[in-house]
């Protein structure tokens, strides 16, 4: 019986059933933009894209290894591109506050990973939605500066990322900004107490302190976030940035980021990361 059970997996494995293997993901939709009016989608497909990141790993970065690009929202954008039929994809490095200023210069076509806020929608325009998050703030273990809301970052020297969606936010709120370009200057900084806290992601915030236990800091729980944080400023889903005349690359980033929620495929990079299901939507179930 035991042989037999054995041969029956062995055939599994041989035949492609084998539940460990690597998933197929499949669409029922083709791209269809031939009509949006501009050539900024065949121009993607003829002669590749250009994509602009910043270094925030596990998230985007260049491995030093095999200098080629990774992380969660690379692997999200690529899925999305290798359903709008883009082979060539080319990644362009930089600080997050330069990202907008190459996009607008056509250094680069797209910004890999973006919020909506209202001074980005002056400027450039957004893709459909990639996959949910939402903002926290993180402080020295013990808090000793006593944050214990929004509110409380009133007059205290929070630190962001220069041009991100916090650094927007904090300003509107009496906040004294402390402009980071990475994250491994931010984190310091609340370690070492040259700030209170900093305001960022809270999947970035919480897979550096998984990865850092003995890092004596921690995230402010159990506190609302204000709706404007999430209506306005966009800490809700991340999305791919494009310029505002390129309707035709920026209708197919959207479908293409639907097609590949819609199959699967965004899940399983989500999970892939550490994450789950709760982050495909605004209001998990």
């Amino acid at each position: 019986m035991i042989k037999a059970v054995a041969a029956v997996a062995t055939l599994l494995v041989v035949f492609g059933v084998n539940k460990a293997s690597a998933q197929e993901f499949k669409t029922e939709a083709v791209p269809l933009f031939d009509n949006c009016g501009d050539a900024s989608y065949e121009k993607a497909k003829s002669d590749g894209i250009t994509v602009g990141i910043s270094p925030s790993p596990p998230f985007t970065s260049i491995n030093p290894e095999t200098k080629k690009a990774e992380g969660l929202e690379v692997e999200l954008g690529e899925a999305a591109l290798d359903w709008m039929g883009v082979k060539t994809i080319r990644y362009e490095v930089m600080p997050f506050g330069q990202l907008i200023p190459a996009l607008l210069s056509k250094r680069i076509d797209a910004v890999a990973a973006i919020h909506v806020t209202p001074d980005r929608l002056k400027v450039i325009s957004f893709s459909g939605p990639a996959y949910w998050y939402g903002p926290s703030i993180m402080v020295r273990k013990g808090n000793p500066d006593k944050i214990t809301g929004f509110d409380a970052l009133k007059g205290k020297k929070i630190g962001a990322i220069a041009g991100s969606a916090a650094d927007e936010y904090l300003r509107t709120v009496g906040a004294e900004i402390v402009p980071f370009q990475t994250d491994a200057e931010q984190f310091s900084a609340v370690s070492t107490g040259r700030v209170s806290a900093v305001l960022d992601d809270e999947t970035k915030l919480v897979l550096f302190l998984q990865a850092n236990k003995d890092a004596g800091m921690e995230l402010v729980t159990g506190i609302a976030v204000p709706d404007e944080l999430i209506f306005k400023y966009g800490y809700g889903y991340v999305r791919v940035g494009i310029r505002k005349e390129d309707c035709s690359l920026r209708a197919a980033y959207t479908q293409g980021l639907a097609e590949v929620r819609a199959n699967g495929r965004v899940s399983a990079i989500v999970k892939k990361y550490g994450f789950s299901n709760r982050n495909l939507f605004f209001f998990p179930m």
